[in-house]
């Protein structure tokens, strides 16, 4: 299994995963012409996607569907308030393929559970897509972690997670009014570092050996940033982290199959955290 974040952040989110020779897109936030181009630069051919998953209406997931999609009969699976908000944006030639939030399905030889986030959309979802033996999770976009997310992804191998902003910084901007910068730290808002290493270092007992963090602020976070809570938090050696950007996408991160048990453990001191990929 392998994953690559084709770009992420307020700008369009989209990321595309590989396992067993199924090849899924996970949201598809960026223009239909940027998703193409970081496709190829990924060496995948966007005709060759067996679906794509939407875990929420916003338009930063969902911009480019309509446009990718009018040459291209790629199922689309969503549930039912997810579609029914689409449905007038993206007209009527999508193939939908429909799942209940909590459901599990199977896209080609990768099992996916979707379970439910907080977040201010209609129905929005995280993913946990298996093959190999590995689980890797989809969560992005969601205020606070709940017992539910916790367990939906305990014993991931490696997890694509929101970590977007700094609360020190969001607390001194000055282009944010009050009422949004009450709308981002909410219960059904977005994730802030602090909170995104709690939800990583609960995962590292079961099994989280490797973390992408996505959807950071342009003005309230940075990579620096978010990854040196990452640093403090975990033990060192424990976890290897990147970042996604939003300008271009990062590079193939792998996910090996065989059981951590089976792995010797990283050496202390060695540097896991990766800040430039692509």
């Amino acid at each position: 299994m392998r994953l690559a974040v084709l770009g992420s952040g307020s700008g369009g989110n989209a990321a595309v995963l590989e396992a067993r020779g199924t090849r899924l897109l996970l949201d598809a936030g960026l223009s239909a012409k940027q998703l193409c181009q970081r496709l190829e630069l990924l060496d995948i051919d966007p005709d060759s996607l067996d679906g794509i998953l939407l875990s929420h209406e916003h338009s930063d997931h969902t911009r480019g569907l309509e446009v990718f999609l009018r040459k291209r009969r790629i199922p689309v699976f969503a549930n039912a308030l997810t579609r029914e908000s689409l449905a007038e944006r993206c007209g009527e030639n999508i193939a939908w393929r429909l799942f209940q939030r909590g459901e599990s399905f199977e896209v080609g030889k990768v099992e996916i559970n979707s379970f439910a986030v907080p977040h201010d959309a209609v129905d929005p979802v995280g993913f946990v897509c298996s093959a190999n033996g590995s689980q890797v999770g989809f969560v992005t976009d969601f205020g606070h972690v709940t017992t539910l997310v916790r367990d939906r992804l305990r014993g991931v191998r490696a997890l694509f997670v929101e970590a977007n902003y700094d609360q020190g910084m969001l607390d001194e901007d000055t282009k944010r009014p009050w009422s949004i910068k009450q709308r981002i730290s909410s219960r059904h808002g977005h994730l802030s570092n602090a909170q995104t290493a709690d939800l990583v270092c609960g995962l590292l007992e079961h099994g989280l050996e490797t973390v992408v963090l996505g959807h950071l602020s342009r003005d309230c976070n940075c990579p620096e940033i978010a990854t040196a809570v990452m640093r403090a938090a975990a033990p060192a050696g424990k976890i290897e982290v990147h970042v996604a950007w939003q300008e271009k996408p990062t590079a193939w991160v792998e996910i090996r199959e065989e059981s951590p048990e089976l792995v010797l453990p990283v050496a202390e001191g060695r540097d896991q955290m990766d800040l430039a990929l692509g």
